[in-house]
């Protein structure tokens, strides 16, 4: 009975650390080989629009390929004429689409920076690093080409689109040399990240095809951080499945009735949504050499006969992983926030903060702190109970010490008469660790949210501290420290949490083994080295929750002496 509270520290530790490893980690892949029989361009090839200072400039001595209706069939090079680039802009973002492949080039967030500061660059969802751009459209049918990078026309005769009001459309045509006729239109909504894509397939052929289509989502694969999983994911029967970029070559197709698809990251995502659902699959494919992952949702088709058309309609979401935006966008897209095992408790903790900082205070430090509070209040009365059974504990300390002195050469007499000990006092060394257990799941929920929740993304709190979701450093400076990643400096609110759990130690009964009582004593050390790098938001909430355990227990402990 003795080594229950050893045990239970490893747990814990086991739990927050670990565990983590493996439920919530993925473990990349190495690098897939290149396709067989297929080659990846060594280099790359600029397919984005021009800049505003190009437009309008000619396209003579450029060429581009005409592609017949079989595929692979190639005419002969003719100039390619200039095209275009439209921004369009509302209050929360600026997109940039260009006339080939009606794609968009870039998307970049208003209200995000991608760091900390007023003076840093805003957050781009389709980066300058995509060449190819997203949300390309083109025909599953095997006898077309792919038209994804085709050159589209447009009868938008604006460079850019303020979204104001009311929603605004554009709609880009391409007229295939084989007859086909692809329309593609773009409806911006203002105040929101919803982006509708209507997509219609229009038969000139002279012959009956198929009304199918494929779009990509295409972007560089996303770096989520250690802790949470960053690339591919989709919404397929009712589950949601996260593929890391490292296994696309062991499984690259996922067939099910698909809600939604896209890429994601740690805070900010791109999503593609079928306006109905349908048993499908979704196509993975990385490109190395390019640095891309693609995402290919495929739309089901009838076939088409001379003269029909046949519309498709989607909608898309980029922005960020905030539970308000993607519960009102719907489709179930609040699904991709996934907090992992404990995400049943995680998201009401989410809801509890945000409300606590939307109604009482508008700080998420201060909110971390009084929902912390909160749940001390309701876990109060097991907290008791186990500090009650530790005082009781301690107060036997010195009888244990004669026993185990005088038993020293017999383990299990020393044993007998403990467990002998504990009757007489009616002591149960359980009693302190059970209380605790049950709290773990909490603890590990409202941890792991903290870690992933945008709200805390470069939220200050006070003093130094103005990155809740970075790692606290107070004058920071050059000189490399050993186990801290950069930017290098004091980690303050660290080193008090580590002074705290010493006390915790301090205040509790000490193993009788002195080798467990020295590892014991090591655990707050150990807890400071892991703690050095984590966002400073995790840090205070493990800081109040220790400074109100202190509280508790020197209470409890006063009161049963």
């Amino acid at each position: 009975m003795e080594h229950i509270r050893l045990l239970l520290a490893i747990v814990l530790t086991i739990m927050v650390f670990v565990l983590w490893e493996v439920f919530f980690v993925p473990t990349r892949a190495p690098e897939p080989p290149a396709e067989p029989g297929r080659t990846e361009k060594s280099e790359q090839t600029d397919t984005r629009g021009p800049s505003p200072q190009e437009e309008g400039q000619s396209g003579a001595g450029t060429k581009e390929r005409v592609v017949s209706a079989e595929a692979g069939e190639e005419a002969e090079p003719v100039p390619a004429k200039s095209f275009k680039t439209i921004t369009v802009e509302n209050d929360l973002y600026r997109a940039e689409i260009s006339e080939k492949g009606a794609a968009i080039t870039r998307f970049v967030l208003s209200e995000y920076n991608s760091e900390a500061g007023p003076d840093a660059a805003p957050q781009e969802l389709v980066p300058a690093a995509n060449k190819t751009g997203t949300a390309l459209v083109r025909p599953s049918a095997p006898r077309f080409a792919d038209l994804s990078n085709a050159m589209y026309t447009t009868d938008f005769d604006r460079k850019r689109l303020r979204v104001r009001g009311a929603p605004e459309s554009i709609s880009f045509y391409l007229q295939a040399d084989n007859g086909l006729v692809i329309e593609k239109q773009y409806v911006f909504h203002p105040d929101s990240y919803r982006v509708t894509l209507n997509v219609s397939l229009i038969n000139q052929t002279g012959a009956s095809i198929g009304s199918g289509l494929l779009v990509d989502m295409t972007n560089p694969p996303p770096d989520g951080g250690r802790f949470v999983f960053a690339g591919p994911f989709a919404y397929i029967d009712q589950d949601l499945e996260e593929i890391d970029v490292g296994d696309i070559e062991d499984q690259s197709v996922y067939p099910g009735k698909i809600r939604w698809a896209g890429l994601t990251d740690r805070y900010f995502m791109t999503a593609l949504v079928p306006a109905d659902q349908a048993d499908t699959e979704i196509r993975l494919h990385e490109n190395q050499a390019e640095n891309l992952v693609r995402v290919t949702y495929v739309q089901p088709g009838d076939s088409l006969a001379p003269g029909q058309r046949q519309a498709h309609a989607f909608e898309l979401f980029m922005g960020p992983k905030r539970m308000s935006e993607l519960k009102a966008f719907g489709h179930d897209l609040d699904e991709a926030i996934n907090f992992g095992f404990f995400d049943i408790i995680a998201k009401p903790c989410l809801w509890l903060m945000n409300k606590v900082h939307d109604n009482v205070f508008a700080n998420y430090g201060v909110a971390i702190i009084l929902v912390t509070l909160l749940f001390k209040i309701i876990f109060w009365p097991l907290g008791s109970k186990s500090y009650r059974s530790m005082a009781e504990m301690k107060k036997l300390q010195p009888l244990m010490s004669e026993i185990r002195q005088k038993y020293k050469d017999d383990k299990k007499k020393m044993n007998e008469e403990i467990m002998r000990l504990y009757r007489t006092y009616k002591v149960n060394p359980m009693s302190g660790c059970l209380p605790m257990v049950v709290q773990i799941p909490v603890f590990i929920a409202f941890y792991r949210m903290l870690y992933e929740a945008i709200e805390l993304r470069h939220a200050p709190f006070m003093l130094w501290i103005n990155d809740l979701s970075a790692p606290d450093r107070l004058f920071r400076f050059d000189v490399t420290i050993p186990f801290m990643t950069p930017p290098y400096g004091i980690p303050v609110l660290t080193v008090i949490m580590g002074a705290t759990m010493f006390l915790q130690q301090k205040l509790s009964p000490p193993p009788g083994d002195p080798s467990q009582a020295k590892f014991m004593m090591m655990m707050p050390l150990i807890f400071t080295v892991i703690f050095i790098n984590f966002p400073s938001g995790l840090v205070l909430y493990w800081l109040t929750n220790n400074v109100l355990s202190i509280a508790q227990q020197y209470y409890i402990t006063r009161k049963t002496v």
